[in-house]
């Protein structure tokens, strides 16, 4: 049974949360503050997904993803907010987050959110077998996961990875952010197009040595990206 976070300072909205969760199959672990999430995490390394809620009386959603990210965790993020605007939806993905969801949220819009993400995760690699991938300076073991750079590794998430995965299996083709969306977070995925745009900028600041005048992960204007190495 996937371990599933679940950090929620409003009582009532975590046991919603927790109640759709166990009715899906996951197993939730409870955290009322940015604290009690973080020392959760640090005792249950097994976790495989995080729900964070943005406002919370001590450290904030954001804050919490950072330091989890910092620890070189690869669980997947799903940010929970309250508020619509723009600027939460970038800040969530740039601090590392995977995917949001805006509340008030339904319980099938939430569990299938999480069911895509928790599957996308888990994506076996048989498919591709255990053959590298070589770009350029860079090099994707798909056993373990990893991408170096000029021999050195990289810190990516996992939705980080499969999109780096996507784009060297793919050299010189442009795909539009509907193809992207479709082939890394699922073709069921009900997220917006901009967070394939938030994902990529951010995984442009880990493997540019110009994210502003990108090399290898270029912009086919009105239509999506392509490798252009």
């Amino acid at each position: 049974m996937k371990k599933i976070l679940v950090m929620e300072d409003e009582s009532n909205i975590r046991s919603f949360v927790v109640i759709n969760l166990r009715r899906s199959g996951y197993e939730p672990i409870e955290a009322a503050t940015g604290t009690e999430a973080l020392e959760k995490v640090k005792a249950n390394p097994d976790i495989c997904l995080a729900l964070l809620d943005v406002m919370l009386p001590d450290i904030d959603g954001f804050e919490v993803c950072r330091r989890i990210r910092a620890s070189g965790s690869k669980m997947g993020i799903i940010m929970l907010t309250a508020k619509s605007q723009e600027i939460d939806k970038v800040t969530g993905l740039m601090t590392g987050a995977d995917d949001y969801v805006t509340k008030p949220f339904s319980p099938a819009e939430l569990t299938a959110r999480v069911d895509a993400l928790v599957r996308r995760l888990g994506t076996d690699e048989e498919d591709s077998g255990n053959n590298e991938l070589v770009s350029g300076p860079f090099v994707l073991n798909p056993r373990n996961r990893t991408l170096e750079k000029d021999g050195q590794r990289l810190k990516l998430t996992q939705i980080e990875y499969l999109l780096m995965k996507l784009f060297m299996e793919n050299p010189g083709k442009a795909m539009s952010r509907e193809d992207i969306l479709a082939a890394v977070w699922g073709g069921d995925f009900s997220g917006e197009l901009k967070t394939v745009d938030v994902n990529i900028r951010r995984l442009r600041i880990k493997i540019e040595s110009d994210p502003t005048e990108p090399e290898y992960i270029t912009t086919v204007w009105g239509y999506g990206y392509k490798w252009g190495y």
